[in-house]
């Protein structure tokens, strides 16, 4: 795959300037001030954003004419310590928008005020939720990045578990095994042009603070999925997180779900956030809006 002039330029940018930063961040305030800051000068939003919170409890984003009785329910990523709904906007809306479905995502317990499984409980009830505002588990489609990413996987499982699937999931550079045991945390940790790998020990630290990290509510990588939906997953080769997918990706083989995995050979950690900087990002995004458009037209047969 031919990189195109823009990508080979931001990974540079990444490279010389963000990756620094993150490497410094050691407070958990800090890295929300500079995910917030990355967000508001980055991350475009899509014209005609529509966020609003709905029943008082979860954020909505749409753009465009959006079908209404289905959606997509997304948890953000940020390593379990920053992000929000608000942050992650323009890719919501902008997912909404090519999708032509509304997305929802819940503000849940940030670490290391609130350690896990607070976030997992969060998300978990904002599903919860959905089923009572009168959403059938086959008019939702689950989904998240990173950090959010391994929520939507841990979320699967237990659904899996009450026998209440939702119509697919889809995961971008998912993070599912906090035993730090995947093998690109060290063969990638020069070539990951903006996740520097030596600080996910202490991510670990304010993340799990005692709990088991194979806890399959923090590491999915451990649960079991058997009947599982058709699942997405995308991830970079050149990233830290490279095995987390791969290993995740033969995990739910084993239960036989049928997955689809895209690696790009050599993106960024979730490019997707760079549409509109981009073309690899919005042909990511289109890729996973079809997905989201197919799941649920298999599921309304």
């Amino acid at each position: 795959m031919q990189l195109s002039w823009r990508l080979k330029l931001l990974n540079k940018a990444l490279r010389l300037f963000v990756k620094p930063q993150l490497r410094k961040t050691s407070d958990p305030s800090d890295a929300r001030k500079t995910l917030a800051l990355i967000a508001d000068l980055v991350f475009r939003k899509p014209p005609f954003l529509r966020h609003y919170l709905r029943d008082g409890e979860m954020h909505w984003f749409a753009s465009g004419q959006c079908r209404p009785g289905k959606a997509v329910l997304y948890f953000h990523g940020g390593g379990y310590v920053a992000g929000s709904p608000s942050v992650y906007s323009g890719l919501l809306g902008r997912l909404a928008r090519l999708s032509r479905f509304e997305v929802c995502a819940p503000d849940y317990r940030l670490a290391p005020t609130n350690p896990a499984p607070a976030a997992f409980d969060d998300c978990l009830a904002a599903w919860d939720h959905l089923l009572e505002q009168g959403f059938q588990p086959k008019d939702i489609v689950i989904g998240g990045d990173s950090a959010g990413g391994g929520l939507a996987l841990a979320v699967l499982s237990v659904l899996c578990h009450r026998g209440t699937l939702p119509a697919g999931c889809f995961v971008m550079s998912p993070c599912v095994d906090f035993t730090m045991s995947g093998e690109s945390l060290i063969s990638n940790q020069d070539s990951d042009v903006i996740l520097p790998a030596e600080r996910f020990p202490d991510l670990a630290e304010n993340v799990l603070q005692g709990l088991d990290p194979k806890d399959p509510r923090i590491s999915p990588f451990y649960a079991e999925f058997s009947g599982a939906p058709n699942v997405l997953m995308h991830y970079s080769e050149t990233e830290i997180l490279q095995s987390d997918a791969l290993r995740m990706a033969e995990r739910l083989r084993s239960f036989g779900a049928g997955v689809t995995v895209n690696a790009h050979p050599d993106a960024p950690h979730v490019w997707h956030l760079l549409d509109g900087w981009i073309p690899e990002a919005r042909a990511s995004l289109r890729e996973i809006a079809y997905f989201v458009q197919d799941c649920f037209t298999e599921t309304s047969r």
